[in-house]
């Protein structure tokens, strides 16, 4: 690849009630290109990702990154959105514009404000990332979609319930050592495994430990062309990057093989010439835990229908054969939705070059992988990531 990430920054994820969409941006966009080293006049791209949908009044975000210094003002800003992989939209697109040698250095912010948003108007939101000639009346929102998805899966392959509690049970203690996660408590096996009035059953066979937060947040990125990112104190290197765009409709695919998903991280792992069992981690999109689960056998960690393989036997552990979100995932660190695909390159940038937080950071990690997933895994994107050597 031509590009690295050559700085970052990230909010704690959470409810901000002081915090506005413009406030988020503005944060991390300065502490970014600090980080980087790098005045806000030697940027020269910016992509924002915000997916938006209602949660915030202001639309046409783009130009909001200006705001955090006026040595930004006239430089080519973008909003892109692609649902829950917002995030990983934007990060590509600024890839694309080194690439294609448009700029040098792309900053790349995502963000979302979801909780001063109303319960019923939340559901409402999020909805819009279905189909919903079909999906628009399903009851419970975007849970209610991913709970029909998990009964498939259960009358497929048997009840799972003790596969996603594991899941639930991972990446909640994975998430206490995560200074950036919103629910920093490990709950256990047990407490996520059974229904209780704290733990009530949401959707289908899916409960509140099943479902991800939601959250305001942002996180963002400064991008540098190879030649440039030589010069700089940091550089973590894209090894490969891929999207699979797959139909919105479910009914016009099989919805429990995430096929979209496969096809994004055949294409990564093949350009970046290596196989699952080289990553040393993978922060996964695990917006709900049967997500992850049927995201276990769409990288290739296990065949069909065998996903509870991996966490039962202990392989996605932060010990085991392939750490799966050792940050704790969206379930544990949170989802706002346009920031969520940057946090995950800003978690595997930190993982990388060992500069995670104490607890969290991994022995020796060299190759981390990212999946990023929009609707019910309609959006599908992969990262690949390396130390600059």
């Amino acid at each position: 690849m031509t590009a690295s990430i050559v700085g970052w920054a990230h909010t704690p994820f959470g409810k901000f009630d002081a915090e506005t969409v413009e406030s988020l941006v503005v944060k991390v966009a300065n502490e970014a290109i600090a980080d980087a080293g790098i005045a806000a006049g030697d940027v020269d791209e910016i992509v924002l990702g915000h997916f938006n949908a209602g949660f915030s009044p202001q639309d046409f975000t783009a130009s909001l990154v200006l705001q955090a210094d006026p040595a930004l003002r006239f430089k080519p800003a973008t909003r892109v959105e692609n649902a829950c992989a917002t995030g990983s939209a934007a990060v590509q697109q600024g890839l694309r514009a080194i690439q294609a040698g448009a700029a040098r250095i792309v900053l790349v912010v995502g963000v979302e404000q979801m909780t001063r948003t109303p319960g019923p108007e939340i559901g409402k939101n999020l909805l819009k990332a279905s189909y919903l000639p079909e999906d628009g009346d399903t009851v419970g929102g975007f849970a209610g979609v991913f709970g029909k998805i998990a009964q498939g899966y259960f009358q497929k392959y048997g009840d799972q319930s003790d596969a996603l509690a594991l899941i639930a049970a991972k990446n909640h203690k994975n998430g206490v050592a995560n200074p950036y996660a919103q629910l920093r408590k490990d709950f256990g096996f047990d407490f996520c495994r059974s229904e209780s009035e704290k733990n009530p059953y949401v959707a289908g066979p899916l409960k509140r430990t099943d479902c991800s937060l939601v959250s305001d947040g942002a996180a963002a990125l400064v991008l540098a062309d190879a030649e440039t990112a030589k010069s700089m104190r940091k550089a973590v290197n894209f090894r490969a990057t891929a999207h699979a765009q797959d139909f919105l409709p479910m009914s016009k695919r099989d919805i429990l093989q995430f096929e979209g998903c496969t096809v994004a991280w055949q294409r990564a792992l093949e350009k970046a010439g290596v196989k699952l069992d080289d990553l040393s981690f993978v922060e996964t999109h695990d917006c709900f835990t049967v997500a992850e689960l049927i995201e276990y056998e769409a990288m290739g960690l296990t065949p069909k229908g065998q996903g509870a393989r991996a966490i039962k036997e202990g392989w996605t552990q932060k010990d085991g054969k392939l750490p799966v979100n050792p940050s704790g995932g969206l379930k544990a660190k949170g989802h706002p939705i346009g920031a969520t695909g940057v946090s995950m390159h800003v978690m595997t940038a930190m993982q990388l070059l060992g500069q995670a937080p104490e607890g969290m950071q991994l022995p020796n990690a060299q190759l981390g992988g990212i999946f990023n997933m929009g609707g019910a895994a309609v959006a599908n994107y992969v990262s690949i990531l390396e130390p600059a050597k």
